[in-house]
């Protein structure tokens, strides 16, 4: 159910106070209603101690907007977890309040979660065309489509939710069509930049609207709410045309070769780049990879990459072309397990085999806690004689110190809240804050959950709602919590040991064992010795119990397992999981 934009701003309340203007091509007045001393509530439930996971609440009054939803991929010790989505119990609780999801740009730390969220927090999805493109390829998965109003916003639209304006400016990125966002509301205006960078040559689409910014800026902002992924990083990001010339370059310098190029799926400026470079060079294309496969086929559709005619084939249509007439963009450039990069270099790949003669580019640079997935990736590479290029050949989506010291330049907050990123991140970013003459008291270091006041008057942290991440595993959505995990590093760590013995109903006289099974703690083959004394631990700890009159199975259990725990410590300074299992017959 794909829904245009409404951009009238009919419904706008009376007591009048104007505010803007300009949106498409109409120029109209809109009306916000004045100010009665209520306060804009600002309440992240994500995206502020990590890389991922962004998710915040905009409240005024009875009015929710919520921008962004996205994931987090679960951190090592994590195990069996496949994804990470926000807990979106204040939603829940104030879902009368909810009038939608506005999303600034189409990574899945931004729209990841959408598809868990809404069958919970049921609300219309705002946002530009190929964000929404990519939203409804997981509506789809999902069977959401029906149930979910989406609308495409043009930027420099702007949509009316409850007492909010939001207005789309155009940005860059990494991605096509990504929008910071102008948050109107009775208590000020905030500016959301969602990810973003200045670059003035970008692949596809127009230089970020530098002057909107301005003149937002001139209006007097209340708070900025800027993209802290490089505020380490001094000087500018370079344009994503300069990764062009680098790719084609290699192209020219390895003509003779097959070559296999790793990128983010989602950055379909780069792929169109190399498509540019394949097809000077009179290579055919091969995409690789189910999500690879699934963006740029979305952004073909939508117009927002282009293919000429016979460039691009199948992976079975492969054979009947050489190495040197091939190039294959794929996935797998941060060493995920199961990429098809990951399965091509460990033997798993059903169709394509590297070798010498193969040239292999990572066209990216590895997110932090990937560094070793990735260098093992590159070693495994290098040992079937490929040629592995993995420097230069990648440039940021996200803006580096000048150019946030220029967005602050134009934006001239009142107030300075630092997001999207880890604490050290944020930490940078204030710094420039305080360098460009915005004071330390009126630059937040908000953490996920905390509820910040907002008023030409104040600012003030005033508590915390509920907030963290709901592990998603296969199917199940939060039904593994921090004692399964625990579990599960247990298991890992030290294995478990299951102890099984039968007693008598009635008379509880021991008739069988306890026998012993161990998995994943020691050998039994191997430790005969030390399960026979542990048996014999086991059997004092059940007599001794039997001895005392003691029938109460929990009680048992709880002994065999303090008895057995002690033994084991004491031998070999582990701690297995015991699983004591009793049998009743008559």
């Amino acid at each position: 159910m794909l829904h245009q934009p409404e951009v009238t701003l009919r419904g706008c309340v009376r007591e009048a106070v104007p505010v803007t203007e300009s949106f498409g091509k109409h120029a109209r007045r809109c009306y916000l209603k004045k100010n009665n001393g209520s306060k804009l509530k600002i309440i992240p439930l994500g995206g502020l101690e990590q890389i991922g996971m962004n998710i915040t609440v905009f409240e005024y009054e009875d009015s929710i907007i919520v921008v962004d939803c996205g994931l987090a991929f679960p951190e090592d010790d994590m195990l069996g977890i496949d994804l990470v989505i926000p807990d979106v119990t204040y939603l829940k609780e104030n879902i009368d309040k909810v009038k939608g999801f506005v999303i600034t740009h189409g990574h899945e730390d931004h729209i990841g979660a959408l598809p868990y969220i809404l069958k919970e927090v049921n609300v219309p999805v705002y946002a530009t065309k190929l964000t929404i493109g990519l939203i409804e390829n997981k509506l789809k998965e999902h069977n959401l489509l029906r149930t979910t109003k989406r609308k495409i916003i043009k930027h420099g639209q702007s949509i009316n939710l409850g007492a909010f304006r939001i207005e789309f400016i155009k940005t860059n990125h990494s991605i096509a069509d990504a929008a910071a966002l102008a948050i109107y509301s009775p208590a000020g205006i905030i500016v959301h930049t969602g990810d973003f960078k200045v670059d003035y040559t970008p692949v596809f689409g127009d230089v970020i609207d530098l002057q909107r910014f301005a003149e937002i800026g001139k209006k007097g902002v209340l708070a900025l709410m800027c993209d802290s992924t490089n505020a380490e990083r001094p000087g500018f990001t370079m344009s994503e045309r300069t990764v062009g010339k680098t790719i084609d370059g290699l192209f020219a310098e390895h003509q003779n070769s097959r070559i296999i190029i790793a990128t983010f799926a989602s950055n379909v400026d780069r792929v169109q780049q190399i498509i540019n470079s394949a097809y000077k060079y009179g290579r055919k294309v091969v995409i690789e990879g189910r999500s690879m496969v699934n963006i740029i086929s979305i952004a073909q559709e939508l117009g927002y990459i282009n293919i000429p005619e016979n460039t691009l084939i199948d992976v079975e249509q492969m054979k009947n072309y050489t190495g040197e007439q091939l190039v294959l963009i794929t996935t797998g450039s941060q060493g995920e397990s199961m990429a098809a990069l990951s399965r091509m270099a460990n033997n798993m790949h059903r169709k394509i085999t590297i070798g010498a003669g193969d040239t292999v580019i990572f066209s990216s640079n590895p997110i932090p806690g990937n560094e070793k997935s990735v260098t093992k990736i590159i070693n495994e590479l290098l040992r079937k004689g490929a040629d592995v290029i993995f420097q230069d050949a990648h440039v940021s989506g996200h803006a580096c110190q000048e150019e946030i010291k220029l967005m602050y330049s134009l934006v001239r907050p009142k107030y300075s809240i630092p997001v999207h990123g880890e604490f050290r991140h944020r930490k940078a970013q204030a710094e420039i804050a305080e360098s460009l003459g915005i004071p330390k008291d009126n630059i937040f270091m908000i953490q996920s959950g905390d509820v910040l006041e907002l008023s030409e008057e104040s600012a003030l942290v005033t508590g915390q709602v509920t907030h963290g991440g709901i592990l998603v595993d296969g199917l199940g959505v939060g039904d593994v919590g921090n004692i399964v995990l625990r579990d599960r590093q247990n298991l890992s760590q030290d294995g478990i040991i299951i102890v099984v013995l039968t007693l008598e109903r009635y008379t509880n006289n021991l008739l069988a064992g306890p026998d012993i099974v161990s998995r994943g703690f020691v050998y039994i083959r191997e430790s005969e010795n030390l399960m026979i004394e542990a048996q014999q631990v086991v059997e004092d700890a059940v007599f001794d119990c039997l001895d005392h009159k003691i029938s109460d199975w929990s009680k048992i259990k709880n002994e065999i397992r303090d008895s057995l725990s002690n033994y084991l410590w004491k031998k070999m300074k582990r701690s297995p999981m015991i699983l004591p299992i009793i049998m009743e017959v008559e």
